[in-house]
């Protein structure tokens, strides 16, 4: 049997792209384009044997970009779609048709994440009936309004289900009702299925994963680029937790450097470099995470090159060390133990600055303080000292 997947992305996806996103099938999520990660899933799959993908007209440097160096050798030509869905998905069936599949899967691009299950459940469904859709069942109870926004009747969901994609057919049974539906002038049938009944064909259902979601607005694509960040950091990769500690004594002077900030303050802090305990801490957890030694190893104070230096250098190299391990920063946390001065008001320009050596967003970036009370040196004022820790996701070792 050989079976071709149909994946439509011809819309504009004009919710996405109300908000600077572009047409959502292009649209990046974890580094790769919602439609590439939408083909890859039927490439992957062992019973694929075509994959043809229909798309805009407009959108031919678009297409090209996003399948450079996908689809596993499947990926034929792309078609050129029409006004509606229900006209891109006759275009594509028509382009399939030289071919002859024997079975078509009929899904959204914006559906990045089908499962192999869901794809496998499909297939399987079709050596019995003509037709059948992935699925979910209805479990929130629905309700029917009136004009006015007011309730009429709560509708009972038993046997109701959400249709989903890939959908599959016979291929020219579901060819003769689109091109039936087409010359009747019809075209408000909201997904192929509802053409394949309306031509009296059984579909099936074969319950989906809540996973295979459909990327429709702006806040899904942020929330599935957010989703898929987290499991390339964790996927074969191993986290590993760093943590440093830094103190330094005051000294005459009118401003004392924190987490790369120069801040007024009655005196200095004492040290080779600028002192800066916040990011001497951070970046003695950074190194501690990959093992990789501490601050004192890779810039000795007896060095005159660093005397006075700026200590964002210092964190720029771990970064870059923990880059060369191939390992990804999760997140850092800093406390600054001090009486004074106050770090509230600096704290959004130590997170802006922190991040941008680190790539990562200021929302990775932790920083808090506390006094110690009167006790102890900080509590008399005769000093300052920062605790950090660091989350750093390496490949994990024999992966």
């Amino acid at each position: 049997m050989r079976i071709a997947a149909l994946i439509v992305a011809a819309g504009r996806g004009t919710r996405a792209a109300a908000q600077g996103s572009g047409p959502k099938q292009y649209a990046a999520i974890g580094g790769r384009a919602v439609l590439t990660r939408a083909i890859d899933a039927f490439a992957r799959h062992p019973e694929v044997d075509e994959i043809k993908v229909v798309i805009h007209p407009d959108d031919a440097d678009l297409y090209q970009n996003a399948t450079e160096g996908c689809g596993s050798g499947k990926l034929s030509a792309a078609a050129t779609g029409g006004a509606s869905r229900q006209a891109s998905v006759l275009r594509g069936l028509e382009a399939l048709s030289a071919a002859a599949p024997d079975v078509v899967l009929i899904h959204d691009a914006a559906r990045p994440f089908v499962s192999a299950k869901t794809i496998s459940n499909v297939i399987a469904a079709l050596q019995e009936r003509p037709a059948a859709l992935a699925a979910l069942p209805v479990t929130d109870t629905l309700k029917r309004t009136a004009s006015d926004g007011l309730v009429t009747e709560t509708v009972a969901r038993a046997g109701l289900w959400r249709a989903q994609t890939p959908q599959g057919f016979h291929f020219a049974p579901i060819l003769d009702a689109h091109r039936a539906a087409t010359a009747k002038g019809l075209d408000t049938f909201t997904d192929d299925a509802a053409i394949a009944e309306w031509a009296g064909l059984e579909v099936a259902v074969v319950e989906d994963s809540i996973g295979n979601i459909k990327i429709t607005t702006a806040e899904d694509l942020e929330l599935a680029d957010r989703q898929m960040t987290i499991s390339q950091m964790t996927s074969a990769r191993e986290p590993r937790t760093g943590t440093g500690f830094d103190v330094h004594r005051f000294t005459d002077g009118d401003h004392v450097w924190l987490g790369g900030v120069k801040i007024p303050h009655t005196h200095k802090l004492e040290g080779h470099s600028d002192a800066d305990v916040v990011l001497h801490a951070l970046t003695d957890a950074l190194l501690g995470a990959i093992g990789d030694g501490d601050i004192g190893q890779h810039f000795p104070p007896s060095d005159p090159k660093w005397k006075g230096a700026a200590s964002i250098l210092f964190l720029e190299d771990a970064a870059r060390r923990v880059r060369e391990t191939g390992g990804q920063i999760g997140n850092v946390d800093i406390t600054v133990l001090a009486e004074a001065p106050r770090i509230g008001p600096h704290r959004p320009a130590m997170q802006e600055l922190i991040g941008g050596a680190l790539g990562l967003p200021p929302n990775r970036v932790g920083i808090k303080a506390t006094t110690m009370e009167c006790m102890g040196f900080v509590g008399r004022r005769e000093g300052i000292a920062a605790m950090a820790t660091a989350t750093v996701f390496v490949p994990a070792e024999g992966k």
